[in-house]
């Protein structure tokens, strides 16, 4: 048994012994006396004789481990406070009360959601603040309330990132590990993880945002309307606030991060990916103003892709969309690298200068800042492919006089691809000749030796048995 579950059990124990320890009590007397000191702290001002008297009947219900009423007199003296705006006086009751001897796990929980629900009607910033780390102190290590903690966490936060201190915001929200949280909504857990991957992204720290990413596995994006909610002992998981994004919103948002993060390293394939997941999402595809930008966004960074397996295959897969046909140039952008012809990069250019510089003004912003060096060098790569499906030899001067390009730059892309093992190939520098037979292993000679070795055995064959043939018809004598 886990952690969370161990005292979920402990909880709904202390309920039961508490339902019978505090039959005999008068919970009516009880809101009476309540009211009353109430009327004290309000009325006539008397805000710490009040709460001494609350504080007294406190230690009564706590003493006889009474869950409710410890519960409502605690409530009691926080809203007491609260109503009095005496909020100094709520951040020291709220201590006090945290570390009473014996205190009762289901109080504290009352009274910390109690104060949470006042931040938002504190008068001024500092005093926001005061109460969360309050609160947050009185959280720390108690496993109960935990995602109480990583929400008031979350709040200092964004607190601090709009004073422009991102580090610190970063630093506070990286304290929290929700993926160990078995009672928070996953929807929550996620967009918790999602500010943390945002805010290491904003102070480019980006191999701790790598590190976050790593702990949202894509598939759970894939939404279940039939799933169940899970459950952890006898206590259902926790509803998500109103404020956190749906699952196909958060879908979104994890993948436009992950396209800032590939963005920093120029990894077009993986950039590619995620705009293919976003617009395989359907709230994306039945809207043409969200689907069309996304669309154009997979074809510029399928071209900007080395060419490798995974990029042939999803360039074919998305010349097969149906979609395409409403973007007739970005057709014929993708087929330009799929058909073994030579580009002319002058032309090319010409062709396509006007959607490159469109990509800025729309959604999703212009392409990284290498785009337009690469997709040249992808060219470039495209015509060197090309020119090996039909040469086995050429010389280094033709190439370069079919690739429009000067020797040395001919040579450097050439080098470049057959270390990335794009392309097999050697090069006779003396000779200025470039062999583009692929490497053979030694069971692949002595194979194509004993299939002709088979062939000529069949020829010797063929030639016996038609002069055998010829011997027999005219009757000609052969001498031994």
């Amino acid at each position: 048994m886990s952690a969370m579950e161990e005292d979920k059990a402990t909880t709904t124990a202390s309920e039961a012994s508490s339902s019978k320890a505090g039959a005999g009590i008068d919970y009516a007397a009880l809101e009476r006396d309540i009211s009353s000191q109430r009327a004290v702290a309000l009325q006539d001002g008397k805000l710490n004789a009040a709460i001494e008297s609350l504080l007294n009947l406190e230690k009564g219900m706590r003493l006889a481990a009474d869950v409710p009423g410890t519960r409502k007199v605690v409530v009691a003296i926080v809203e007491l406070c609260f109503e009095t705006n005496s909020w100094k006086t709520l951040n020291d009751q709220i201590m006090l009360l945290s570390k009473r001897r014996g205190q009762l796990k289901q109080a504290v929980t009352s009274m910390v959601q109690q104060a949470m629900q006042y931040l938002d009607k504190a008068p001024d910033q500092e005093t926001e603040v005061e109460l969360i780390k309050t609160l947050n102190l009185v959280c720390a290590g108690k496993i109960y309330v935990e995602i109480e903690r990583a929400r008031l966490i979350r709040r200092l936060a964004t607190i601090k990132e709009g004073q422009g201190l991102i580090a610190e915001a970063a630093e506070l929200m990286q304290e929290v590990a929700v993926e160990t949280f078995g009672a928070m909504a996953k929807t929550e857990k996620i967009a918790f993880i999602l500010e943390q991957i945002r805010l290491c992204l904003a102070k480019h720290d980006y191999m701790r945002a790598q590190i976050l990413s790593r702990k949202i596995n894509p598939r759970v994006f894939v939404a279940d309307s039939k799933e169940k909610k899970k459950k952890e002992g006898d206590n259902i998981v926790e509803e998500a606030p109103a404020d956190v994004p749906s699952l196909l919103q958060l879908k979104r948002m994890y993948y436009e991060l992950m396209i800032t993060f590939y963005s920093h390293s120029n990894d077009y394939l993986e950039i590619c990916r995620c705009y293919q997941n976003i617009y395989d999402t359907p709230s994306v595809k039945e809207n043409p103003s969200d689907w069309m930008p996304a669309l154009r966004k997979i074809c510029w960074y399928l071209v900007l892709s080395p060419h490798d397996s995974m990029q042939s295959s999803l360039l074919h897969a998305t010349l097969e969309d149906k979609k395409l046909t409403d973007l007739p140039q970005f057709r014929s952008l993708l087929e330009s690298f799929v058909t073994m012809e030579v580009v002319s990069w002058d032309q090319f250019w010409t062709t396509y200068k006007s959607e490159f510089e469109l990509e800025a003004t729309l959604p999703g912003g212009k392409l990284v800042d290498k785009a337009l060096e690469d997709l040249r060098r992808r060219v470039i790569e495209h015509n060197i492919l090309v020119v090996s499906k039909y040469y086995a030899r050429i010389t280094l001067t033709r190439l370069s006089q079919l690739l429009c390009l000067p020797l040395e730059e001919t040579e450097t892309c050439l080098s470049e691809m057959v270390v990335s093992k794009a392309l097999v190939a050697k090069v006779d520098r003396p000779a200025g000749i470039i062999s583009f037979q692929m490497n053979r292993e030694g069971n692949d000679v002595l194979n194509s030796w004993a299939i002709n070795i088979e062939k000529l055995l069949d020829s010797v064959e063929k030639s016996c048995h038609k002069i055998h043939k010829e011997t027999m018809v005219h009757k000609v004598s052969l001498k031994a």
